[in-house]
This record gives C-alpha cells, sequence and structure tokens, in this order.
C-alpha cells in the first residue's frame, strides 16, 4: 500500500457530503488524511464546519500525496478564487499523481483544460460546457469516470465516487468493491456478508 497520505483539499463552502464516504474508509484502510487549504487558516464548509487545514497548497507537492481529493464548492463557480486547486491538480497529474475531483470541481478542472483529453463526467454535460472547454467530446454520461489518472463525479454520487477511489488506490478489488458499493449505494443487504466474510479472512 502506498504509505503517502491522501491530501484533501478544504476550502470555504466546500460540499463536505461529496467525500465523507472516500475518507472515512480510505482511513479505516490505513490511509492518513490529510487536509490542504489555500492557507492555513480556517475554512467553513457549505454546512457549517469549521475546519483547520493540516497544511497549505503551497505546502503539498506530488512527491507528498498519493491522491488530491477536491470536493465542489459555490467557489468554483463565482471567480477564481480556487484556481490554484485546479493548477495543483495538473502539477500532480503531470507528475503521474491521481486526481479525484467531484461537482464543481469538476467545472474548475475545465477551466485549467485537464478534461481536454480525459474521458469524464459531472452533474450534467451543459454544466461543463458553459466553462467554454474543450473536451465536450469526452464527456460520458456515468455515475462516475477513471480516465488517466483522473476521477469525475457529479455531486449526487459520493459512493461511486469513493467506489473509483478505492478501486484506483487498491483499497478494495473485485467482489468486495462491488460489494461495498451495493451496501452503500443500494442498501443491500446481501452485499454485507460479503464484507463481512472479506474482513475475517
Amino acid at each position: 500500500m502506498n504509505t503517502k497520505p491522501v491530501h484533501l483539499a478544504v476550502y470555504d463552502t466546500y460540499a463536505d457530503w461529496e467525500t465523507g464516504h472516500a475518507t472515512a474508509y480510505l482511513a479505516r484502510a490505513g490511509h492518513g488524511i490529510r487536509t490542504v487549504g489555500p492557507s492555513r487558516e480556517p475554512v467553513t464548509s457549505i454546512g457549517g464546519l469549521r475546519v483547520q487545514p493540516a497544511c497549505a497548497l503551497d505546502d503539498v507537492g506530488p512527491s507528498d500525496s498519493s491522491l488530491l481529493i477536491l470536493p465542489g464548492a459555490d467557489l468554483w463557480d463565482t471567480g477564481d478564487d480556487l484556481a490554484p486547486f485546479a493548477r495543483k491538480a495538473r502539477e500532480f497529474l503531470d507528475a503521474g499523481v491521481p486526481v479525484a475531483a467531484i461537482c464543481g470541481a469538476t467545472a474548475g478542472l475545465a477551466r485549467e483544460g485537464l478534461l481536454d483529453e480525459r474521458a469524464h463526467t459531472s452533474a450534467v454535460s451543459f454544466y461543463l460546457a458553459a466553462t467554454g472547454y474543450g473536451g465536450a467530446a469526452r464527456y460520458v454520461d456515468a455515475d462516475a469516470v477513471t480516465d488517466g489518472g483522473l476521477i469525475t463525479a457529479g455531486p449526487t454520487e459520493p459512493v461511486a465516487f469513493a467506489r473509483e477511489i478505492f478501486r484506483l488506490l487498491g483499497v478494495y478489488e473485485g467482489e468486495v468493491l462491488d460489494a461495498w458499493y451495493r451496501l452503500f449505494h443500494d442498501s443491500d443487504p446481501a452485499a454485507y456478508a460479503v464484507l463481512e466474510k472479506a474482513a475475517t479472512q
């Protein structure tokens, strides 16, 4: 397992519900989670949670991390405040370190040109089209998409988003990954038995 931490971006208005499944089960699997903000000053989520970032964006590089997670936020659509996070995503991807973006963060990556050559998804195609990006032909109508080290998902798919993260990092695989998804997405009671069996092996 990659022992480098997973970095979770946090910034004012970030959508706190979009990454909870991913970070909780990454932590349970032994991955360290470190929050990274614009600075080390506290930020406040859409839900009113006040978070003290563990580190500032300028202090984090691809060599320090196994994954950068970018949640959605109102700020992605109201100006350029979060553009440095999209530029950091480019730095990670150029170095071969994966990035996972959900909801409004996908629009930020579209503006940065990171979706032009990769299959991707988001809330709806016209949401990304409004950015004027060049990747509309690569849009996929799916719950979550992974291509070239980049995971994308829309705001209603935090479980599928987590599934793709787990697959990419090797946290769960095969029938165990499928069972995790069925349990948390579909409330399938049969999936619980699969997970319980895997936990005892």
